[in-house]
């Protein structure tokens, strides 16, 4: 260290950094450059709208494909955002902090867990359960939702055990010298303490939802339809992108990339969002 120096240091530090940061911005270029060109030429409304996708005939409407996408990632919310804040708050609130320290820890190594290992469980385990006692093929909206749901849990636990923990003992203790009983004082005092940060929490999880794919190729069925119920095969954009990429050409290709553009961009807002609930939480 001696022989670098605290500027050469600053310098090394300083280029990794933007070395990282010019890796995502050539990478958002590259999307962005081969995808709007199609959009323009092949227009926004029909490409977003329409609900024919057959490359074949040069016909590219991504709308089944953003329906499944967010009834999907809607239904991973029902199951893991209340689930998920509902664990958080046990841990932080009536477990002991030295069990806490060691649940926690455990529930955030279910995020390493690859996806395909969740996707063959769901194939494995869930589809035969929803097909055996609720009809369809098994393989499904309802089948994708809850794997999604799952593997959501540990980003909104976690970050919804650092937003409780963050609020200051003190607004418990007077919430409770007040004559509040403990889960008063966790409905009307944390919760709304902290209410930025699971906010934060959920929409982060989404943003995990709305981009996994590999699990969602294998227990959605990745039929290229609006669905009409829960029990019904869906595709969405990241499978779309993924089961076609190998073999797609010419416009094909392009459509690939213009539907990674649209993709790209809502995960920015989402991200976005969450940032904005993070800082206010901050600043409070």
């Amino acid at each position: 260290m001696k022989l670098i120096g605290e500027k050469g240091v600053h310098r090394i530090l300083m280029g990794i950094a933007f070395s990282a940061i010019s890796a995502l911005l050539l990478i958002t270029l590259f999307i962005i450059s081969e995808g709007l060109p199609f959009i323009f030429e092949y227009g926004l409304t029909d490409f977003l709208f329409s609900s024919e996708w057959i490359p074949a005939e040069k016909k590219f409407g991504i709308f089944p494909m953003i329906a499944a996408s967010l009834w999907v990632t809607f239904g991973a919310m029902i199951l893991g955002a209340p689930l998920g804040v509902a664990v958080a708050l046990f841990l932080s609130e009536y477990v002991p902090r030295s069990v806490m320290r060691i649940i926690k820890p455990t529930i955030e190594l279910l995020a390493a867990i690859p996806s395909v290992v969740y996707g063959f469980i769901g194939v494995m385990v869930l589809a035969p359960i929803i097909r055996n006692y609720l009809g369809g093929p098994g393989l499904s909206l309802l089948a994708g939702s809850v794997i999604l749901g799952i593997m959501i849990l540990p980003t909104v636990i976690s970050i919804s055990i650092d937003s409780i923990l963050a609020v200051p003992q003190s607004f418990r203790e007077g919430s409770l010298a007040l004559g509040a009983t403990t889960w008063q004082t966790i409905h009307m005092v944390t919760i709304k303490a902290a209410k930025s940060g699971i906010i934060a929490s959920i929409i982060l999880g989404l943003g995990r939802a709305i981009g996994e794919t590999m699990a969602v190729i294998m227990v959605a069925g990745n039929s290229v339809n609006i669905p009409g119920s829960a029990l019904d095969s869906v595709r969405t954009l990241t499978a779309n992108i993924a089961l076609e990429m190998s073999y797609a050409t010419g416009l094909h290709r392009q459509a690939l990339f213009a539907t990674g553009v649209i993709l790209f961009i809502g995960i920015i807002i989402l991200n976005s969002i969450a940032s904005v609930a993070l800082r206010k939480r901050a600043v409070r």
